[in-house]
């Protein structure tokens, strides 16, 4: 399928491989995104993280099938906007991304303020707004080079992370042989009998899904892949069983490591149990790994993503049509980059030291448009196009809708609060562009 098909022009550069999606969604969860949160996960689900962590990977994979559906069906940019649109109805799909919006809007300011606080400690005598400032204008002249330029970088920093990893997750295991911690590796990361519950770990679980964010993001750049129309479903569903593999095992052997600790704080938890698995040195590297990989490399792939559902909007004039201008000769969506931008600043400046109720904000968004897309799904192949993959096509989106509908109802109130102040805040704006501005919902048609 072409985007003229669906009543677009050809404007993004078709560059991206297999592989470069692949990195790309893996790059935008980060292989080691539990070093930022592990506190509050820890905190959340009472010591069972790796168990948060599995349970957050199982939504995933319903959700990632639900992708690979609707990217199939419909591959254009906009991700759930456009799946949504589609695959229900033209102000479903307004909706659906303007909550979706909440999550990669507000994506990059919380990874800024993460490698922010990872930074503290190292250089106390430094505001975090220099921070902000300096990552935010790093990323934004990468990704207006190119996505092909973006795709280069990409590969290089995950190659780093892995090492770090490898070497937290070798040395981990020393020492919990060795006699730190727990002694060995035990099954409590995954069950504690005397403090399990399903609210419990579900609440833990609306936290830990945060790093789990990003393998949606690879649907924002079907406009900008080779390859048939299952290239974006194959490399979201493999970037998920990938990384999520990966949170078990840090978490797991993390969590074990922990167990009798006192941390210096909860946004230092991991740094901690670094320390006492490889000494000061791991401590610093882990701190500093986190920085480049949240601050740099999956805040540079958000803002792509969330530039993207921008232009797609934009272009279908729900949002201002200055939204939908590509750079000429980049072949980029310039405008769109530097609104992030922009937004990322003032959102990373009001959020500061806040990053508990900002991860929970983010989620929510993700999670409520998540909700819209198994129920695309459900409509688009079961009632329109009558079909006969009963598992596929309705099983495993109504699975996937009530595992992320009950973490949605175990989640903190003041994240639903604002979440929901953000939706009447669309429900305004949509009133506005419809009664005010004269402005159809549109719905561009095949042909």
């Amino acid at each position: 399928m072409t985007v003229e098909q669906f009543g677009y022009k050809q404007e993004l550069d078709r560059a991206l491989t297999f592989k470069d999606l692949l990195v790309y969604g893996m790059i935008f969860m980060v292989p080691i995104a539990p070093f930022g949160v592990f506190g509050y996960v820890w905190d959340g689900a009472q010591g069972m993280v790796a168990l948060a962590y599995l349970i957050g990977m199982v939504a995933m994979f319903f959700t990632a099938m639900s992708y690979w559906s609707m990217s199939r069906a419909f591959p254009v940019s906009g991700s759930v906007y456009a799946y949504a649109q589609r695959g229900i109805h033209p102000i479903v799909g307004f909706f659906a991304g303007w909550l979706i919006l909440l999550d990669y809007i507000l994506v990059p300011s919380l990874l800024y303020i993460v490698s922010a606080a990872a930074l503290a400690p190292m250089l106390p005598g430094v505001p975090g707004w220099v921070w902000l400032t300096g990552f935010i204008t790093i990323n934004s002249l990468i990704n207006l080079r190119g996505i092909s330029f973006t795709a280069k970088a990409n590969n290089t920093i995950l190659l780093a992370e892995i090492v770090v990893l490898t070497v937290f997750v070798v040395l981990g295991l020393i020492a919990l042989y060795s006699g730190e911690g727990a002694g060995e590796l035990t099954l409590t990361p995954l069950y504690n009998a005397d403090k399990f519950s399903l609210p419990l770990v579900m609440g833990a679980v609306s936290i830990a899904v945060l790093s789990f964010l990003g393998f949606d993001g690879i649907s924002t750049l079907s406009e900008e892949t080779k390859g048939g129309v299952d290239t974006v479903g194959k490399a979201s569903l493999g970037a998920l069983l990938l990384v999520g593999t990966l949170f078990i095992l840090q978490t797991w052997i993390a969590a074990d490591l922990a167990q009798g600790m006192t941390f210096t704080s909860l946004d230092a938890a991991f740094y901690d149990t670094a320390n006492l698995a490889g000494g000061n040195w791991l401590k610093y590297v882990t701190m500093w790994s986190t920085v480049i990989s949240w601050g740099i490399a999956n805040a540079l792939v958000a803002q792509a993503a969330v530039s993207r559902i921008l232009f797609a909007m934009a272009r279908d004039k729900q949002l201002p049509k200055l939204l939908a201008k590509v750079h000429p000769r980049l072949k980029t969506p310039y405008v769109s980059t530097l609104a992030v931008a922009a937004i990322s600043l003032l959102s990373g400046l009001y959020f500061n030291g806040d990053i508990d109720t900002l991860s929970r904000l983010v989620n929510f968004g993700a999670l409520m448009g998540f909700l819209v897309l198994h129920i695309a799904v459900i409509n688009h192949y079961c009632i329109r196009q009558k079909s006969r993959n009963f598992i596929l096509h309705l099983l495993f989106p109504l699975i996937g809708l009530c595992i992320i509908s009950f973490v949605i109802y175990e989640m903190d109130w003041q994240a639903k609060a604002l979440g929901l102040s953000w939706l009447a805040v669309g429900v305004v704006y949509f009133i506005v562009l419809r009664v005010m501005l004269k402005r159809d919902v549109i719905l561009h048609t095949q042909g």
